[in-house]
């Protein structure tokens, strides 16, 4: 690795191109699945939570060239391809020809839509909580096409098929990863 970050420079680098609470906050939900996902896979969760955090450096400034731009910064700063590699592969068949091969960039593109499937459902429940959030519950509003429309269910269907994963399972670890940081990610609710 050239120059592996730390969870406090890739904020940092975060915080300077994103400003929205919002986008700071899907950035902080996508990490904490990540990290979680790169403790089952016996990886180094740091690396898969920056990876995570990272995935939309460039979303909110430059929201036309989504993902070009961000490796254009990335590079400009020396760091390093894994992390790279991840962000572009994210956006694979919608603004990139990226295609994940890692299990690491397989994961993000998965479970970038899926955090925020996840986010909106947990905004509906009553206890506003992802602490008591069921895979059930997520499954239903996932064949709800109208409910939080712009998730794109095909990304993550395609996703599940890239890691040979079955769609409960994927949901499962990300509420999973996403309870670990319920409070950080405003979902811990009045639980």
């Amino acid at each position: 690795m050239e120059k592996k970050l730390s969870r406090e420079e890739a904020w940092e680098l975060l915080t300077e191109y994103t400003k929205t609470p919002a986008l700071q906050t899907h950035a902080l939900a996508v990490e904490a699945a990540m990290s979680h996902f790169g403790h089952l896979n016996g990886e180094d969760e740091e690396v898969w939570g920056v990876a995570g955090l990272l995935h939309d450096l460039d979303y909110e400034q430059f929201p036309e060239e989504h993902c070009k731009k961000a490796e254009e910064i990335m590079r400009d700063r020396g760091i390093d391809e894994v992390y790279i590699r991840a962000m572009s592969c994210h956006g694979y068949g919608i603004c990139t020809d990226t295609k994940p091969e890692s299990q690491m960039e397989k994961i993000l593109f998965t479970i970038d839509e899926l955090t925020g499937l996840i986010n909106a459902v947990c905004l509906m429940r009553p206890s506003k909580s992802v602490l008591d959030l069921e895979v059930k519950s997520v499954k239903k509003k996932f064949k709800d096409k109208r409910f939080a429309a712009g998730v794109n269910r095909d990304v993550i269907r395609q996703g599940c098929e890239m890691l040979g994963m079955e769609l409960d399972d994927v949901i499962r670890e990300t509420i999973a990863g996403m309870k670990e940081k319920a409070e950080e990610i405003g979902l811990k609710g009045n639980l």
